[in-house]
């Protein structure tokens, strides 16, 4: 699922051409990025924008380990849900906001570790208040 994406070359950059055959090819589905992450969560899933692995270097074996030991719940799920609230606060609309805070309390008591649960409410209470980039 790829929501608000755009095909035409410079179409993030640019603004959307009047001409629809600036496109290169069709994506059939014109949702914006907000209805596809309001619609995602109202199925129960959490949308997540996280790069942590990615900007702490964890990938290949560094990852691996992580998932063979079962510590990446400790890891993926509180990331995913800093980096929705951070879409959350600074992007969606009033109604995808109410969703996704409704969402946010249910998992977090899906987090395995009461340090990484107790964090998590930290940082999430921090973004509310404007700071960003938390990561496990």
């Amino acid at each position: 699922i790829s929501g608000g994406s755009k095909t035409s070359v410079g179409g993030y950059a640019e603004p959307e051409p009047d001409d629809a055959k600036s496109e290169q090819f069709d994506v059939s589905d014109t949702r914006t990025l907000d209805e596809v992450v309001k619609w995602l969560m109202e199925l129960g899933y959490i949308p997540s924008f996280c790069t942590a692995c990615y900007r702490e270097g964890r990938t290949g074996d560094r990852f691996m380990s992580l998932c063979k030991s079962k510590q990446i719940s400790n890891c993926c799920h509180p990331n995913a849900l800093m980096t929705l609230m951070e879409y959350l606060q600074d992007y969606a609309s009033p109604e995808t906001k109410k969703v996704g805070l409704e969402l946010i309390q249910k998992e977090l008591e899906n987090i395995p570790s009461e340090k990484v649960k107790r964090l998590t409410e930290e940082h999430l209470a921090d973004i509310v208040n404007g700071q960003r980039d938390f990561r496990f």
